[in-house]
């Protein structure tokens, strides 16, 4: 089963276990948050919506806030002596799809555990 989101003005179509960059979304990391505009679900026979498909959501795990690449924009005018350099970088919000849910069904996954990082070995005591 598949469905197509939309969020941050752009459309993904995304299936469990997939992991996405999208613009910025509020939310901690490891907590699970609902995406309602469904557009599209998909499967053995698909639902088209209207603009969106009614109770339909998209449950996601924040995975990470990041930054996303450098973006410079660089202006010449030619023969002027004039130009311009400015950049700038997108705010992004890693997630993970962890379920797609229909008929207004709240989600059944919790936030994945952690894991534990491995404790270094003691050294042995001569």
């Amino acid at each position: 089963m598949f469905a197509v989101i939309k969020t941050g003005g752009r459309q993904y179509r995304v299936v469990p276990e997939d992991v996405l960059e999208v613009g910025k979304l509020d939310g901690d990391v490891g907590t699970i948050i609902q995406l309602g505009e469904v557009l599209v679900l998909g499967g053995d026979t698909p639902v088209l919506g209207a603009p969106t498909v009614a109770g339909a959501t998209v449950a996601a795990e924040v995975l990470d806030h990041k930054r996303g690449p450098k973006v410079i924009a660089f202006k010449k005018r030619r023969r002027k002596h004039s130009k311009r350099k400015r950049g700038y970088r997108d705010e992004i919000t890693v997630l993970r799809i962890t379920e797609i849910l229909a008929d207004g069904k709240q989600p059944s996954v919790g936030p994945r555990p952690k894991r534990a990082k491995a404790a270094p070995a003691a050294e042995a005591a001569e």
